[in-house]
């Protein structure tokens, strides 16, 4: 189960690598937009970030592990909203630097969180 975990986790730094990847480069773009970079890497986030806890809660790895369920729960809401505006994004007609530029600062809160909670 160490490797499907081990797995999950490159699959998720994935996820955000293209995330914040296609905000990054929208930043020289004058008409910034929601690429498909960053649909594909919330979706890939939120899927895998599911899955990672899914395999810790279900005793997969190990009854020494414990997570603290308010920091997954607002890291999961703000990927939801994150890839809300993905797929809204993706369906209006550029400009969108609101949606663009919600997009990366939630994904860099998304970050934040991850690293000091």
């Amino acid at each position: 189960m160490d490797f499907v975990f081990n797995v999950l986790v490159v699959l998720h730094f994935v996820g955000l690598a293209s995330l914040l990847g296609g905000v990054i480069v929208q930043m020289k773009s004058p008409d910034k937009r929601v690429n498909p970079a960053m649909l594909h890497g919330a979706l890939t986030q939120l899927v895998t970030g599911v899955a990672l806890v899914g395999l810790v809660e279900s005793g997969a790895m190990g009854d020494d592990e414990t997570l603290n369920m308010t920091k997954i729960s607002v890291k999961l809401v703000i990927v939801l909203v994150i890839t809300a505006l993905a797929i809204v994004g993706r369906r209006r007609v550029p400009p969108q630097m609101p949606l663009w530029a919600t997009i990366g600062v939630l994904t860099l809160a998304n970050v934040v969180i991850a690293v000091f909670w």
